[in-house]
């Protein structure tokens, strides 16, 4: 059985896959994660472990000690593309794992792949295998805060789809305009890129995909599980070197 660990900003993701299938998977707090592993620790051949900020030692300890093939994903991972990054250990290693899939899942295509997570990320990878980067923006429930944070009377308000465009409360406008500002740079971005790459193709993931997989202009393909699926292609690859 292999293991993958996706270790985020906000949440830890973690899949099973037997077979070349994921089976199952669950998210939890980082301080949760050897306790919700232990009982099955055992049951697994290869772990590929990706994060975006420092792991204490103690959970590569204990995934190291009950597993036969430990890897960790870094910018130096042998990887399925060519790609050039200033400097190149700066790049998120999701975001490798999401060029990753992109290669895997759709081959020969150029490919823009969007990220709904604690940032949105954009990442492109064209039909040579060839990633160029992408950009950077915050995510809807960094937007929120920020909102709230700089200003001195705007309340703090939880995600939810906007009930309606014209916002007439403080709580409706902060939605219309952080979800409908979103869509809308969303949309924009997906049409130069198409005027750039007229047969591109657009990835949708990230947690907060279901807002936004129906409202889109362009035609999109919605796959919450792509970064998970991208590690474990990685790990299948390349499990016999050093990742």
């Amino acid at each position: 059985m292999d293991l993958i660990i996706d270790i985020g900003n906000t949440q830890t993701k973690v899949a099973f896959f037997e077979n070349g299938i994921m089976h199952s998977k669950f998210e939890c707090e980082d301080q949760q994660l050897v306790a919700k592993l232990k009982d099955k620790l055992p049951f697994v051949e290869r772990v590929l472990l990706s994060s975006v900020k420092s792991v204490e030692q103690h959970v590569y300890s204990a995934i190291e000690s009950g597993v036969c093939v430990f890897h960790q994903l870094t910018s130096k991972s042998p990887l399925p593309f060519k790609w050039s990054y200033d400097p190149p250990e700066a790049i998120g290693h999701d975001r490798l794992a999401l060029a990753a899939a992109a290669v895997a899942f759709r081959p020969k295509k150029n490919v823009l792949v969007i990220d709904l997570g604690t940032c949105i990320t954009y990442d492109f990878v064209d039909n040579k295998r060839c990633y160029h980067g992408g950009a950077i923006s915050p995510g809807l429930e960094m937007r929120l805060k920020a909102l709230n944070h700089y200003t001195a009377t705007l309340p703090l308000i939880t995600l939810s789809e906007p009930s309606q465009f014209i916002g007439n409360s403080t709580k409706s406008s902060i939605l219309s305009g952080v979800v409908n500002g979103t869509l809308m740079e969303l949309n924009g971005i997906i049409e130069d890129y198409k005027k750039r790459y007229q047969d591109i193709e657009v990835v949708l993931t990230g947690g907060n995909v279901k807002l936004f997989e129906n409202k889109l202009k362009s035609s999109i393909f919605a796959e919450a599980d792509f970064l998970l699926k991208g590690m474990h292609f990685i790990l299948q690859t390349y499990a016999h070197k050093k990742i």
